[in-house]
């Protein structure tokens, strides 16, 4: 998994409606990336309308907010338009991304292996450097422990 103080590896990703996403567009902005196993499941639907409901919060911060998840485009519009998203929900079909980030694990459940996406957020500081990461994040306190970290971060850049 990629860790604090590496480069945040770049990605070009289809958003919710199949255009093109850099990460290195929004370059000179605090970026959150997180990872989420599977669109509109329990755990990743309260993780996402955390973040929906704290738009403003990242907006004032100037923060960019990427979800990314191994579904594909359609998977990822239905999640975004049914939970009303107002941020960039990112699919990464062919768990590219997710291997070059470290996230692409195999988990198991009732038994079975499988391969899959976890959990994790990655704040990365505008010049693309990974400052802060929560390799398995808990889609309750996610924006809790988010926020107060990029307040940390960006006050001691400041």
């Amino acid at each position: 998994m990629i860790e604090a103080g590496q480069p945040a590896p770049d990605f070009t990703l289809p958003d919710a409606e199949g255009a093109d996403v850099t990460l290195s567009a929004s370059a000179g902005s605090w970026r959150v990336v997180y990872f989420y196993p599977k669109a509109d499941t329990p755990g990743c639907t309260t993780q996402a309308c955390g973040i929906r409901d704290h738009k403003d919060d990242y907006a004032q911060r100037g923060v960019v907010v990427y979800g990314i998840s191994p579904d594909p485009v359609g998977a990822v519009k239905k999640f975004h338009d049914k939970q009303s998203l107002n941020f960039t929900l990112l699919a990464d079909a062919d768990h590219a991304t997710c291997d070059a980030y470290g996230v692409w694990v195999e988990k198991s459940m009732y038994g079975k292996t499988y391969w899959g996406a976890q959990r994790a957020t990655f704040l990365v500081d505008p010049e693309g450097v990974v400052q802060f990461v929560i390799p398995k994040a808990s889609p309750k306190t996610h924006d809790e422990v988010v926020l107060a970290k990029l307040d940390e971060l960006a006050g001691a850049a400041a």
